[in-house]
């Protein structure tokens, strides 16, 4: 079985921490599980080793506040996306191996997408997706700036090259894989510059997604991307693709595990996290 949560928007520590929480749960569970979630204000979440002071030398994030993740790969400018976290245990087929659960993600939206008219593809190249060794980590500082394989990509605007709409990235611990990943629905219209990226909104004028289900008008996105409805499509794909079924919890994730995200989001919240690198 594949578990889904929907969780409210919560600030970057906390939604860190649920996420940590979320492979102890996977581990205990031993099955794959997948939070949706969104957050409180714009934040940027740093890959795991990535310098601070590369983002420092970034104007637009200036003020913006950032968590650090503790998966790997570029920063994400979150607000305008749809997150979620997976985890699943080493012991199942696709724990195994990084590619395997980057991939089986990622071509659940591409099957999902299509259904609907938006062309995207997987990026083709050698390199492991997500991951970047400690100390080596000389790529471009925003994730959707970055190609990995894996990496969903639909065509530019006009002739100009494909955009990047679709990245994730890992953290193996010792009994389970947890990955982050973000479909860039829209832009953020609080930055500009290097900070803005190109979405699937800006890619296709007018895009029609599921109509919302049991959503309020304050479920839907700004652009009328029902980013809630895409991703219960993508969660019955992703588990009709490992033979499972869906098992949507009623509640948050967040919910009655209150005072275990809290006592690991202090430690996202620290200074000394956040700089260590």
């Amino acid at each position: 079985m594949l578990t889904m949560w929907w969780d409210n928007p919560a600030d970057g520590p906390t939604n860190m921490a649920a996420d940590e929480c979320l492979a102890a749960e996977a581990e205990q569970r031993g099955c794959l599980l997948l939070r949706v979630y969104g957050w409180t204000e714009t934040t940027v979440s740093l890959g795991a080793f990535q310098k601070i002071e590369d983002a420092r030398q970034i104007p637009e994030i200036d003020g913006v506040p950032l968590v650090r993740r503790p998966s790997g790969g570029g920063a994400i400018l979150h607000g305008s996306d749809l997150t979620y976290a997976a985890a699943v245990p080493k012991s199942h087929p696709w724990g195994a191996s990084p590619q395997t659960l980057y991939d089986a993600l990622h071509g659940g939206m591409v099957a999902v997408l299509s259904r609907h008219g938006i062309q995207a593809w997987p990026y083709a190249d050698s390199a492991p997706a997500g991951t970047v060794p400690p100390g080596h980590d000389d790529q471009p500082f925003f994730c959707f700036d970055r190609r990995a394989a894996g990496d969903l990509l639909m065509a530019g605007p006009g002739s100009g090259p494909a955009s990047k709409i679709m990245g994730s990235a890992q953290r193996r611990l010792a009994g389970a894989v947890l990955q982050h990943g973000s479909l860039l629905l829209r832009g953020n219209t609080l930055v500009g510059g290097a900070a803005r990226h190109v979405a699937v909104s800006d890619l296709l004028a007018e895009v029609r997604l599921p109509e919302a289900q049991g959503l309020d008008a304050e479920g839907l996105d700004a652009e009328g991307l029902d980013a809630e409805g895409l991703a219960r499509e993508w969660g019955r794909r992703i588990a009709a693709t490992l033979g499972a079924t869906v098992g949507e919890e009623d509640s948050p994730f967040c919910r009655g595990r209150e005072q275990e995200v809290a006592a690991l989001a202090s430690r996202f919240r620290e200074l000394r996290w956040t700089l260590r690198r």
